[in-house]
C-alpha cells in the first residue's frame, strides 16, 4: 500500500537525523577500528621485519584491502548519515508545504479529516439555507467542486512524498553498492563486493546518475524495460517538483547530462515514437514522461534576476536591463550554453517516426524533422516557462526561417486529433506556448518593446505560413508543387494575441468590460492596421487598399479568427466609441491614452472591417454582439440620464451602434455559407448568452444590465435575419421593420428595469431608430468592393 495522507502527517521525521547522528558515529568507530587495526598490522607485512616469502607478500594485500574497507566503511556510513538528512529535509518541506495547503482550505471553510478527505465545512443550517434557495443546488455544487480542487492539492503532495520517497530508497540502495572505484589492476580495492568507497550523501545525485543510464540507453536505440521508464518519469517528476529549491539545478544538470539541446530533442523524439505509435500499453506511459521531460527543461531555462524578488515585466526598460546584467553573471552559464547549442541543434535533422510516415512513398525515403520542430512539440507538453526563454527561442526561429522560408516544410499535414500534436510549424507552436502566459505576450508582442524586431509586423504581414509541401504528378514523373498550409495554421499567433492584448489566458471566461494598458492596446491598435492596410500606421484615410475583412474571410486565418474576435469583444468599449465618432482616431495610442486607461484609436472603416471578417465564422459575430449588448445596458443602467437630453443623446450612440452591428450580422449570410440561419445556428446563438458571462470571452456586467439584456435578447436574431441581401442592393432600405423593432425593445427592457416614463423611453427610441441607419450606412460603407 503506498503512502497515505496520514501516514505522512503522522510519521516522525526526527527519527532519519536521529538515525544519521547514529551513522556519523558508526563512522567514526570505523575511523578508530581503521586505526586499531593499522597499528596492529603495521610491520607485519612492510617486508621490515624477519618474516618474508610468499605469505609475507599474500599478507601484504590482504592488510592492504582490509585496510582500505575500512576507509571505504567510513565514506559510506558518512555518505548513508548525508542521505538520511537530505532525506528529512525533503520530507520536511513537503510537510510544511501540505500543512499550509490544508491550513489555507480550512480558512476557506473546508473540513480536512485525519485522511486527508474534503468536504465544504457548512453548519446544517447553512446547509438547509442552500437547499431551499432557487439557486442553492448550483451553489452547493460550487462547494463540492471547491472541496475536490482542495482534495485534489492534498494528494499532490502526497504523492510528491511517495516520490521522494523512491528516490531516498533509490539513493540507499545504490549507496550500499560498491562501486569499486579503486579496483583496476594494481589499486587499493581488492574486494569486488566490499564497501562502497565512492558513496555519495546527495539523493539528487544518484537519481541524476540513475535518469542519465536510462536516457542514455534511450537515445542509444536501445531496449528500455517499462520499469526503467517508469523510473525515469518518476526521477524527473520528483525532481521537477517546484517545491523543492534543487529543481532548477537538477534541470540543468539533466539536460547537460544527455547531451544538451541536442540529446534533449533526441530523448524526446524517442518518447514522442512511443507514445504516438509502436506498443499501445506504453503509450501513456512515454507520453507522461515527455512530458515531465518538458517541464524538466522548463525548470533548467528559468532566468531569475534574484530568487527574493519577482522579475520586472518582460518587454519593460527595468527587464532588459536585468537581463542584460544578469547574461554575464555565473547562473547565465547554462542558458547561454543551451541557447548557443541550440542554434545548431535546432536546424538539424532527426528521425520521428510519424514525420517520415508521411513521406511520398514514392520519394524512396522519408523525411527528418528539424531540431526546432522536435522541442517545440515538447515544449507544448510542459509549462512555466521563462519570458526570456521563450522569447529568445522565437527569435531564433524567425532568425532562421528568414534566411530559408522552406526550413520547416515537410510532406504531409499535421493537424486536427491525430497529428496537430507535432508541431510542423514551431514558430506558430511557440507563439501559442507564449499565449499561456499573457504578461509574457504581451511583452513579446508590443512593437515599442522589441527592441525594432518588428515582430508583429512579420508575422501579419511577411511571413511565410505555408509549410506542408505538396506534390504534383505529370504521369510518372513526380513534380514538386506549391507550397500549402495546416488548419490550424496562425492558430498560436491567434492565441498570443489574444492573450496579450487582452491581459487574460485565451478562452478566458469574460470579465468585466474596461480600458486596457498602453502596451495591449497598442497591439490591438496595431494588429487591426496591419491585417486591414497592411501597414501599422494605416493609410490616412486611404481605403482603396484596405482588405482585412476579405482577408480574415480567407480559409488561412480560420484558426485565428475565433481568437481575434474574444479579444475584440473585450475592446467594445473602445469600439462602439469608434463607431459613433467618439473615438479619437489619431491614428496610433498615445497622446490619448493614459497607463490602463488606454483604448485603441483605428478608423471607423477599419474597425467595421475587422469586425466583419472574423465574422466568417457566425459564433464569433454572435459573440461581439452579445458583448455590444452587454456594453449598452451598462451604459444605460450607470450613466447619470435624469436630463432627457442626455438621455437621447446616449439613445442616439445606442442606435448608430446597433445598425452598425446588424449591417455587419446581415452580410454573414451573403457570403458562400448558408443561405439562411440554420437550426444549428440558432443553438449556437442562444447558447451563447448566459447570466454572468461565463462564457468565454463574453464580458460580465451589473445585475441590473443583465437583466436588461436578458429582457429583450431574443429578439435580436429576427433583426439581422432582415438584413439579408441588403449589401447586394444599389440602394439601402431606410426601413427595417423587424431591426427597429428589435431596437425598441431594448429601452423598453430599460424602462421596465430602471421605472422610466413611458415619454422617456418613447423619445430614446425615437433617437435610437434615427441613429440606426446612419449606423448601418456606415458599415455598409466599409464593407463595400473598394476600388
Amino acid at each position: 500500500m503506498g503512502l497515505t495522507y496520514k501516514k505522512v502527517m503522522s510519521a516522525q521525521y526526527d527519527k532519519l537525523t536521529a538515525a544519521a547522528k547514529a551513522w556519523d558515529d558508526m563512522a567514526s568507530d570505523f575511523k578508530k577500528a581503521e586505526s586499531a587495526y593499522a597499528a596492529a598490522t603495521q610491520g607485519l607485512g612492510q617486508g621490515s621485519t624477519t618474516w618474508q616469502g610468499i605469505a609475507q607478500g599474500s599478507a601484504y594485500t590482504n592488510f592492504a584491502g582490509t585496510q582500505y574497507e575500512y576507509g571505504a566503511a567510513q565514506t559510506q556510513a558518512k555518505a548513508i548519515a548525508g542521505l538520511l538528512r537530505d532525506a528529512h529535509g525533503q520530507f520536511t518541506e513537503l510537510k510544511q508545504r501540505l500543512e499550509s495547503v490544508v491550513a489555507d482550505a480550512r480558512k476557506a471553510k473546508m473540513a480536512v479529516d485525519d485522511e486527508g478527505n474534503v468536504r465544504p465545512n457548512l453548519t446544517a443550517q447553512e446547509r438547509s439555507a442552500y437547499v431551499h434557495d432557487p439557486d442553492g443546488q448550483k451553489a452547493l455544487a460550487e462547494w463540492n467542486k471547491a472541496a475536490d480542487d482542495w482534495a485534489g492539492q492534498i494528494k499532490k503532495y502526497v504523492k510528491a512524498f511517495e516520490d521522494a520517497d523512491a528516490g531516498v530508497k533509490l539513493a540507499l540502495d545504490a549507496a550500499v553498492k560498491d562501486s569499486n572505484k579503486d579496483r583496476v589492476p594494481g589499486g587499493k580495492d581488492a574486494t569486488g563486493s566490499g564497501f562502497n568507497a565512492g558513496a555519495k550523501s546527495d539523493i539528487e545525485q544518484y537519481e541524476l546518475e540513475h535518469a542519465k543510464d536510462i536516457a542514455t540507453r534511450l537515445n542509444g536505440g536501445e531496449k528500455v524495460s517499462s520499469t526503467d521508464v517508469e523510473t525515469l518519469n518518476r526521477i524527473l517528476r520528483d525532481n521537477g517538483n517546484t517545491a523543492f529549491k534543487h529543481h532548477t539545478d537538477f534541470g540543468r544538470d539533466f539536460v547537460t547530462a544527455i547531451g544538451g539541446a541536442e540529446g534533449t530533442i533526441k530523448l524526446s523524439n524517442t518518447l514522442n515514437n512511443g507514445a504516438h505509435g509502436g506498443d499501445s500499453g506504453r503509450k501513456g506511459l512515454y507520453g507522461d514522461t515527455n512530458k515531465m521531460l518538458a517541464n524538466t527543461v522548463s525548470n533548467a531555462t528559468q532566468v531569475v534576476f534574484d530568487p527574493n524578488k519577482k522579475n520586472p515585466p518582460y518587454g519593460s526598460k527595468e527587464y532588459r536591463e536585468a537581463f542584460e546584467k544578469w547574461s554575464k553573471s555565473p547562473d547565465a552559464k547554462f542558458y547561454n550554453q543551451f541557447m548557443g547549442d541550440l542554434k545548431k541543434a535546432g536546424l538539424d535533422k532527426f528521425e520521428l517516426d510519424v514525420a517520415g510516415d508521411k513521406a511520398p512513398m514514392t520519394r524512396g525515403q522519408g523525411q527528418e524533422i528539424r531540431g526546432y520542430q522536435g522541442l517545440v512539440t515538447l515544449m507544448q507538453q510542459g509549462s512555466g516557462y521563462s519570458p526570456q526563454f521563450l522569447g529568445d527561442l522565437t527569435d531564433q526561429m524567425i532568425d532562421a526561417e528568414k534566411k530559408d522560408k522552406d526550413v520547416w516544410d515537410l510532406h504531409g499535414k499535421f493537424e486536427g486529433k491525430d497529428g496537430g500534436w507535432f508541431a510542423n510549424d514551431p514558430v506558430d507552436g511557440a507563439l501559442g506556448i507564449i499565449s499561456r502566459d499573457p504578461a509574457a505576450a504581451t511583452g513579446y508582442l508590443d512593437p515599442a518593446a522589441d527592441g525594432g524586431k518588428k515582430r508583429l509586423d512579420y508575422l501579419l504581414t511577411d511571413r511565410d505560413w505555408d509549410v506542408v509541401n505538396t506534390a504534383d504528378w505529370r504521369g510518372n514523373i513526380e513534380v514538386t508543387g506549391k507550397d500549402t498550409f495546416d488548419k490550424d495554421a496562425r492558430a498560436g499567433l491567434g492565441l498570443a494575441l489574444e492573450a496579450a492584448t487582452t491581459g487574460r489566458p485565451p478562452n478566458s471566461p469574460g470579465e468585466e468590460l474596461s480600458r486596457h494598458s498602453e502596451a495591449q492596446a497598442r497591439i490591438m491598435h496595431d494588429t487591426i492596421n496591419l491585417l486591414d492596410y497592411g501597414s501599422a500606421t494605416g493609410r490616412s484615410g486611404d481605403d482603396s487598399k484596405a482588405n482585412g475583412d476579405n482577408l480574415l474571410k480567407e480559409p488561412g486565418y480560420a484558426s485565428m479568427r475565433g481568437s481575434l474576435a474574444r479579444a475584440l469583444a473585450s475592446y467594445t468599449p473602445d469600439m462602439m466609441d469608434t463607431i459613433v465618432g467618439d473615438g479619437t482616431m489619431s491614428g496610433q495610442p498615445g497622446a490619448a491614452v493614459d497607463g490602463d486607461d488606454s483604448r485603441i484609436q483605428n478608423s471607423r472603416s477599419s474597425m467595421l472591417r475587422i469586425m466583419r471578417g472574423v465574422s466568417e465564422d457566425p459564433e464569433n459575430f454572435f459573440l461581439l454582439h452579445e458583448a455590444e449588448r452587454r456594453y449598452t445596458a451598462h451604459q444605460l443602467t450607470t450613466q447619470d440620464l435624469s436630463d432627457p437630453e442626455a438621455a437621447k443623446n446616449l439613445a442616439a450612440k445606442i442606435g448608430e451602434a446597433n445598425g452598425a452591428y446588424n449591417a455587419i450580422g446581415g452580410d454573414l449570410k451573403l457570403g458562400e455559407r448558408d443561405s439562411k440561419l440554420s437550426a444549428a445556428g440558432d443553438q449556437r446563438v442562444y447558447g451563447y448568452h448566459v447570466v454572468g458571462g461565463a462564457v468565454t470571452g463574453i464580458p460580465v456586467v451589473g445585475d441590473m444590465a443583465q437583466r436588461v439584456v436578458d429582457g429583450y435578447w431574443n429578439e435580436w436574431l429576427k433583426g439581422v435575419t432582415a438584413e439579408q441581401g441588403l449589401l447586394a442592393r444599389d440602394r439601402i432600405s431606410s426601413g427595417n421593420d423587424a431591426a427597429q423593432d428589435d431596437l425598441n425593445r431594448i429601452f423598453e427592457s430599460w424602462g421596465m428595469q430602471t421605472g422610466q416614463s413611458d415619454t422617456v423611453v418613447d423619445a430614446a427610441q425615437r433617437e435610437a431608430r434615427q441613429s440606426y441607419t446612419s449606423g448601418r450606412e456606415s458599415a455598409y460603407d466599409a464593407l463595400r468592393e473598394r476600388k
